[in-house]
């Protein structure tokens, strides 16, 4: 039994759990991210009386399993991990909420910082080219024709 697990603990470390850091040309550091599932058994028996001398049973047997679970991406202004399951999609959309949100939400103060501005600009033409016209009509009224 030791020697079996000593040979399991050789295969699995914390390399097989959290994989070697890859750099991106872009500066992000990835890093595969993977769920080890370990099993052990082991047994025996011996067969008839304590009296006689009959021969021993037993086995023992382990298990591994590595299943892939995504990657880790370390980019210059954020943290992200990308799953590789194919429920995937509806996690990211669900991560992606808040964000989108944000963007929603400067967009339309952008919008609205930017409309009400053309509009108390435009009304302020508008007011000078009534006082304008209003000093047009009046100098014309005033002069003897």
């Amino acid at each position: 039994m030791k020697t079996a697990m000593e040979s399991i603990k050789e295969m699995v470390d914390v390399n097989t759990v959290i994989g070697d850091a890859v750099e991106a040309p872009d500066g992000s550091v990835i890093v595969p991210v993977s769920r080890v599932g370990l099993g052990f058994a082991a047994g025996g028996s011996e067969f008839g009386d304590d009296k006689e001398e009959l021969p021993f049973g037993g086995g023992s047997g382990a298990g591994v399993s590595v299943q892939p679970v995504g990657f880790l991406v370390v980019g210059q202004h954020s943290v992200r991990l990308l799953p590789v399951s194919n429920s995937a999609i509806y996690d990211r959309l669900v991560d992606l909420v808040p964000q989108l949100m944000d963007k929603v939400q400067g967009a339309l103060s952008k919008d609205s910082t930017g409309n009400v501005q053309q509009m108390i600009n435009r009304q302020q033409q508008l007011e000078q080219q009534v006082a304008d016209l209003q000093t047009q009509l009046q100098q014309r009224t005033m002069s003897p024709s």
